[in-house]
């Protein structure tokens, strides 16, 4: 499903802040239609280009090269590459892209290939945490500045990496879990569909997740990685029903893996969204209206629209300015009270 060129586009701002040597933190408000951005909380000295001795590259007329790391079938990616497409486009801004299709290795060649092709200035989606430091290396040898989104990497910011733009992942699991106490009372047997392994987005939800329903009556009795994808959502669902067919609700780690279980409970002759409660992460167009639909308990929306914050962040470096370290994107929340009103604002 692509992302309609129509759906509202966070216009966040990221304000000069300091951020602490290894990593401070700024945050966007609402994920609505539009977004202001909080001050950074946290002090010390933040990123500026004099202090990391790279040039001066303003957005308008530069190239800008974005590494997509998986297939755009997912709608996260589409909506996520749109939105950096549609932003270069409204500051001028000569945009090279590749995708690596959900290879590491193709990965770090398409950065390299990027810088050969003339980039002054990168956007990575990162695949893994670990593993582009070749890439990184290459991008420092340039000085050519690296914002990364929506997944963090391992590697040091302000040194290897300008900076990370993305969700907090522990605060999106926690508000998941609170949607499932809410909707279950705090009672039943939650069975987790994991994302992907080698990042820190399925280790943050995760932990987010537990953390919050430690304590309840809510107890996980099974957790099975669904690599992010709908159909292997799915056969994992089925596997579980048969392994745990008292299992009531499930925390999907991404909407693609939680449309996948309604179709494995639905065959299985269960009602998703009554028998079997369902919150997963992401705030794609199909879950929201399964939401809306009640066969769905609630989405916690991890927003894809990078592209303001980006080219601001960049924006802001080329002009001297300091750049936190950590910079975190506002994220909505769609459940049966609201789903119904906000379908427009999903992708």
């Amino acid at each position: 499903m692509s992302l309609s060129r129509t759906l509202p586009i966070v216009l966040a701002a990221v304000l000069v802040a300091g951020c602490t040597a290894r990593e401070g933190q700024q945050t966007t408000t609402s994920g609505g239609p539009a977004a202001s951005a909080a001050q950074n909380q946290s002090g010390g000295p933040g990123c500026g280009r004099e202090q990391l001795g790279y040039p001066q590259v303003g957005i308008k007329g530069a190239t800008v090269g974005f590494s997509q790391s998986e297939k755009e079938a997912n709608p996260f990616r589409t909506a996520e590459t749109r939105s950096i497409e549609d932003e270069a486009a409204k500051r001028g801004v000569n945009l090279l892209t590749t995708n690596a299709q959900g290879d590491l290795n193709k990965q770090i060649s398409d950065i390299k290939s990027l810088l050969d092709r003339g980039a002054q200035l990168l956007v990575v989606a990162p695949l893994n945490s670990d593993g582009l430091q070749p890439a990184l290396d290459a991008a420092k040898a340039k000085k050519v500045p690296v914002v990364t989104i929506d997944r963090r990497v391992t590697s040091q910011p302000c040194t290897d990496y300008l900076t990370f733009i993305g969700s907090n992942f522990v605060e999106q699991g926690k508000r998941a879990a609170q949607a499932m106490i809410k909707a279950t009372g705090g009672n039943g047997k939650v069975a987790i569909l994991l994302g992907a392994s080698g990042n820190n987005v399925t280790v943050d939800r995760t932990k987010g997740f537990k953390d919050a329903i430690a304590g309840t009556g809510l107890s996980v009795v099974a957790e099975q990685t669904g690599e992010f994808d709908r159909s292997k959502g799915q056969a994992v669902m089925e596997q579980l029903i048969q392994s745990n067919p008292d299992i009531t609700a499930v925390y999907a780690e991404n909407d693609e893996m939680g449309v996948g279980a309604v179709t494995a409970l639905r065959a299985a002759g269960k009602q998703p969204g009554k028998d079997v409660k369902i919150v997963s992460v992401d705030g794609t167009r199909t879950a929201v209206q399964l939401v809306a639909d009640g066969s769905y308990t609630a989405v916690v929306e991890s927003n894809p629209r990078f592209g303001p914050l980006a080219f601001d962040t960049l924006e802001k470096f080329a002009a001297g300015q300091e750049i936190p370290q950590t910079i975190v994107i506002s994220d909505d929340e769609y459940d049966t009270t609201n789903a119904a009103q906000k379908l427009a604002n999903a992708y």
